[in-house]
C-alpha cells in the first residue's frame, strides 16, 4: 500500500495537481479501475476502452491515473492510444487542405486521422502481439513522430484505454448540416464542403473505429461554453510560462472548428456511454454514474 501510495504521489506532482486530488482518486477513479479490471475479467484478450471528452476535460490526467491504479491495485498492464496520435502526417494534411478544403489544414476532426493505422493497432492489441508500437504525434512540429520514438511495449496489453475528443461521434442528419452553427462555418465553409467531408469520415472509416472499444467513459462538461473557458485557460498559462500562444481571439475561432460536434456529443453520447462522469466548470467531479447504477 506504501508502494502504491508513493505511486499516485509522483503521478500527482508529475501532472502539476493539487495534494487534494488524491480524493478525486479515491473517490471516483479507484472504483472506475476496479469497475474496468471486473470487465476485463469477463473476457478473454485485452479490453479495449474508449474515453471520450471534449477539449481540455481531462482525458489524458484520467488515462494516465486510471493506467497506474490499473497496474498498482489489480495488476494488470495498461497503455493509453490517444487519436492525437493518429493524425495524418503533415503532408498528408496540407493535401487534403489542397485538394478538398482549406479547413482541414487545422488537424482535430475527423478525416485528419490515419483510421488504417488505428484500426491496425487496435487489432494487434486484441490479438495479444508483443513487442508493440503505438505512434506519437509531436504536436511541437505538427507531424508524426519518427517510428523510432513510438512508444514501446515488449509484453502484451491487457487493457487499453483509447481517448478522443470526437470519440463515439456519429453522423448527423443532412438537415441539420445545411445551416452552420458559427461563425467559422459561416464564413469559411459557407457551402458546407467541409463539414460535409468530416460528416461523411464519421458515417464511413470513422464507424468502424468508434465501434471498436468494448466500454465507453465520457467526461461530459457542464455545456460547450465551460469548454471554451477551459481552452481559454490552457492557453492564459501557457502565455504566462513561455510567452507564446493563442489569444482570446484565435482560441474563439480554433474551438469552432470542433463546436459541431462536442455540442453532437453532449446531446447524444450521455444515453450511450457505459460511465459518464458529469464534470463541473471548475473540473471538479459532480457523480460517475454507470450503466446500471449512480454513485454520486
Amino acid at each position: 500500500m506504501r508502494a502504491q501510495q508513493s505511486a499516485i504521489d509522483a503521478l500527482i506532482a508529475a501532472e502539476g495537481l493539487p495534494a487534494s486530488y488524491r480524493a478525486t482518486i479515491e473517490a471516483h477513479w479507484r472504483p472506475l479501475a476496479a469497475w474496468i479490471a471486473a470487465r476485463r475479467a469477463t473476457q478473454e484478450g485485452a479490453l479495449i476502452v474508449g474515453v471520450s471528452g471534449s477539449q481540455g476535460s481531462g482525458k489524458s490526467t484520467l488515462c494516465r491515473m486510471l493506467e497506474m491504479l490499473l497496474r498498482e491495485s489489480h495488476g494488470l498492464h495498461a497503455a493509453t492510444l490517444s487519436l492525437d496520435d493518429l493524425y495524418l502526417t503533415r503532408a498528408e494534411r496540407a493535401a487534403l487542405a489542397r485538394t478538398v478544403h482549406p479547413l482541414f489544414a487545422t488537424r482535430g476532426v475527423p478525416g485528419t486521422h490515419n483510421v488504417a493505422l488505428g484500426l491496425s493497432l487496435l487489432g494487434a492489441v486484441r490479438a495479444g502481439r508483443a513487442p508493440l508500437k503505438l505512434p506519437r504525434f509531436d504536436k511541437a512540429k505538427d507531424d508524426r513522430a519518427p517510428e523510432a520514438e513510438w512508444h514501446r511495449f515488449a509484453e502484451p496489453l491487457d487493457v487499453l484505454l483509447c481517448e478522443g475528443w470526437c470519440l463515439g461521434a456519429r453522423p448527423q442528419a443532412e438537415d441539420v448540416l445545411a445551416a452552420p452553427i458559427n461563425r467559422l462555418e459561416a464564413e469559411d465553409d459557407p457551402d458546407g464542403i467541409w463539414r460535409r467531408h468530416v460528416n461523411a469520415a464519421l458515417a464511413g472509416p470513422y464507424r468502424a473505429l468508434f465501434e471498436e472499444p468494448d466500454c465507453l467513459i465520457m467526461l461530459a462538461p457542464p455545456g460547450f461554453e465551460a469548454v471554451l473557458g477551459w481552452r481559454q485557460l490552457q492557453e492564459a498559462k501557457l502565455r504566462e510560462r513561455t510567452g507564446l500562444g493563442m489569444s482570446e481571439a484565435q482560441v474563439e475561432r480554433f474551438v469552432m472548428h470542433y463546436e459541431r460536434l462536442t455540442r453532437d456529443l453532449l446531446a447524444d453520447l450521455p444515453c450511450r456511454a457505459d460511465v459518464v462522469i458529469a464534470l463541473a466548470e471548475d473540473h471538479a467531479v459532480r457523480t460517475v454514474r454507470f450503466a446500471a447504477q449512480t454513485n454520486e
